[in-house]
């Protein structure tokens, strides 16, 4: 009868593969981690765009605090990118986003309300005229 020969690993090779596992799973999540927090270039971009926009629309003069929370908020954004803390600078960058926008809201709101007390300046005179003119 053969006989066959049983060739079991060593307990030392075993223990050495064991300890490496933990290692080799930490590498692949901490792979993983990196992975899933690109950097927030193209959010960085729209909320510089809002932030410009605000000024245009009047912000620096109708809604001042707005636009200068949003320049605070795009400028820690942009300190977060610097350091590669990508989700501080997307949180960041939104936030920016949302105070600019508010700043042109606010902006709007302000010019159209002078603009309605410019016409209704406008009607009292041009009643007055009539009234005026009809005595």
């Amino acid at each position: 009868m053969d006989t066959v020969s049983i060739h079991k690993p060593k307990p030392m090779v075993r223990a050495t593969c064991a300890g490496l596992a933990p290692v080799f799973a930490s590498a692949v999540l901490f792979l993983a981690g990196c992975a899933s927090t690109p950097a927030p270039t193209e959010q960085l971009a729209v909320s510089t765009a809002a932030v410009e926009q605000a000024v245009s629309a009047g912000a620096p003069e109708l809604a001042p605090a707005e636009l200068r929370s949003a320049r605070d908020k795009l400028d820690r954004a942009q300190a977060a990118m610097a350091t590669k803390d990508y989700g501080q600078a997307r949180m960041l960058a939104e936030e920016a986003q949302a105070d600019a926008q508010l700043a042109i809201t606010k902006a709007r709101s302000a010019k159209a309300q002078k603009a309605a007390a410019s016409l209704e300046e406008g009607s009292r005179v041009l009643r007055e005229e009539i009234d005026r003119k009809a005595k």
